[in-house]
């Protein structure tokens, strides 16, 4: 029995569902840990093309048990809507197959709404937020003002506590930001839609993952985000709520005495970055659409053009060690193919010094990219399904990010299809 964590190594949207959804053939439990609707993991298989938020990304597979953990800010709402979509193509989320942690706090309908109120508030300063609640639901999930997804096992306690909630959260929503409060009557048609819907997928997650590992069964923790994005250890204050790294897995997923045996970490071949905040190497104008276009990268939750620029060294190897990584899974090779030469950030300039040390957060806006260049290799390789037969350019760049990251590269994905890996 081994368990697996895969987690992003940079600022997120690395690549991490496509190896969840490659690796899950070898694992009976699949287990999203931390976050919730507000970014996505793209998925192409035989059902077709998926964006994830809160499903785990084990869900096509027939016979793996996916469980939503504690960690994770659970949005009925959203949920339903996801299963409902996977099902128009196919794939039927039953009890059997998906598990929501009784312990899991469900994100309420104001947290959307006081998300997008906050942000109009900070205007030019905003975080960047996909407005999907998390940042409030998080707040509240650590003053304790949040429903257990147990709780809808039992209704009558429930209800009191809803009004509790409600009469407090009223005094922010309309004291504070002059919004209209919420009734009762609209958290009744909340727990009769959504609510209803996934109580059968409410169980003891500590136990059934307890029964998973003395059966010998492997179990894979499937992050959200990526490193930077890490509340504690992140580019502050432009990060997620939730802690995004393999150490909080334990934790997050409902069995704090459970171990993380490897830690796959996926690193895209070039840098990509939704949201706001620093981003030393990132690129600009008619370069930097030609990357995006060449990667398709827009957000696969809110379609926002991703920020592009050259991988990143510095915040690479800072990233393998807050994550502990001991194997990276290293994205999209493919799309540099079209590079006659291939940019590389290998240090920061701070200061009037070359540094190989990630900054500390206040100090990123100060850093400048140093940019050193490697031979393109000029070919298609989306069809290479051997380390032997990638063009000797791409194998050398791939060893040195290797060598100057620290972590041995074991996967070099070289498309979006489940085959499209390279197993070194």
């Amino acid at each position: 029995m081994a368990n697996y964590a895969i987690v992003g190594i940079n600022w997120g949207d690395e690549g991490k569902g496509r190896m969840v959804d490659l690796l899950t053939e070898n694992c009976g439990v699949v287990v999203r840990y931390q976050g919730g609707g507000n970014a996505g993991h793209t998925i192409i298989n035989e059902y077709g093309k998926f964006a994830l938020h809160l499903l785990p990304s084990g869900i096509f597979r027939d016979g793996v048990v996916n469980i939503l953990g504690n960690g994770v800010a659970v949005d009925p709402e959203n949920l339903c809507a996801e299963i409902d979509a996977v099902a128009e193509k196919g794939v039927f989320v039953t009890p059997d197959k998906l598990k929501i942690s009784d312990r899991a706090s469900l994100l309420l309908p104001w947290h959307r709404e006081l998300d997008g109120l906050e942000e109009a508030r900070l205007a030019d300063k905003q975080f960047g937020s996909t407005k999907q609640g998390i940042a409030p639901f998080y707040s509240d999930k650590y003053a304790k003002k949040t429903v257990l997804a147990g709780e809808l096992l039992h209704p009558e306690r429930l209800r009191e506590h809803l009004s509790d909630l409600l009469e407090w959260k009223n005094l922010t929503l309309t004291r504070v930001y002059g919004a209209e409060g919420y009734t009762m009557e609209k958290l009744d048609a909340w727990l009769a839609g959504c609510c209803e819907r996934i109580k059968p997928y409410i169980c003891d997650t500590g136990l059934l993952l307890r029964e998973k590992q003395a059966d010998g069964v492997n179990i894979l923790f499937e992050a959200q985000l990526g490193s930077l994005r890490d509340i504690d250890y992140g580019i502050h204050p432009y990060t997620t709520s939730s802690n995004t790294l393999a150490a909080y897995a334990p934790i997050g997923c409902g069995c704090p005495s459970l171990k993380v045996d490897e830690i796959i970490g996926v690193v895209k071949a070039y840098s990509t970055c939704v949201g706001e905040g620093p981003f030393t190497a990132e690129w600009f104008g008619e370069e930097a659409e030609r990357l995006r276009e060449a990667g398709g990268e827009y957000g696969a939750k809110t379609g926002r053009p991703r920020r592009v620029g050259p991988i990143d060294i510095v915040a690479t190897r800072y990233g393998v060690e807050v994550q502990g990584a001991t194997n990276i899974a290293l994205t999209k090779l493919d799309v540099l193919s079209y590079m006659e030469k291939i940019p590389v950030c290998s240090h920061y300039k701070l200061g009037g010094e070359t540094v190989d040390r990630f900054p500390f957060p206040a100090l990123l806006d100060e850093a400048e990219p140093v940019i050193e260049y490697m031979d393109g290799w000029g070919e298609d390789i989306s069809g290479v399904r051997r380390w032997e037969d990638l063009p000797e350019a791409a194998r050398n760049y791939v060893l040195y990010i290797e060598e100057q990251i620290g972590c041995r590269i074991g996967y070099v994905s070289v498309g979006p299809e489940r085959d499209s890996i390279i197993v070194r």
